[in-house]
């Protein structure tokens, strides 16, 4: 959970709202005699989906192969062999 000033939801309002749309939850705290008491809770809509995060697949494939694709046909040559001609 997040967490941000009164001050921050007037003049930030933009990144604050990065936040939640990503899914997280901001305390939103006050300044003054009672300085960092939680003041509210925002809270993302639960019918906004939260944001995805794919996977490195160069990443992955370079780990698995780290001296480059493996040797054979490439994958869309296989394909085109397997349609055969209509």
């Amino acid at each position: 959970m997040r967490t941000a000033t009164v001050a921050d939801l007037r003049n930030n309002f933009a990144r604050l709202s990065q936040w939640l749309a990503d899914g997280e939850s901001i305390q939103i705290t006050r300044r003054g005699h009672r300085r960092g008491h939680r003041f509210a809770t925002l809270k993302p809509d639960a019918a906004t989906p939260k944001k995805v995060e794919w996977p490195d697949i160069q990443a992955r494939l370079d780990r698995i192969f780290p001296d480059g694709p493996p040797p054979g046909k490439p994958v869309s040559e296989i394909v085109s062999e397997g349609r055969g001609e209509y």
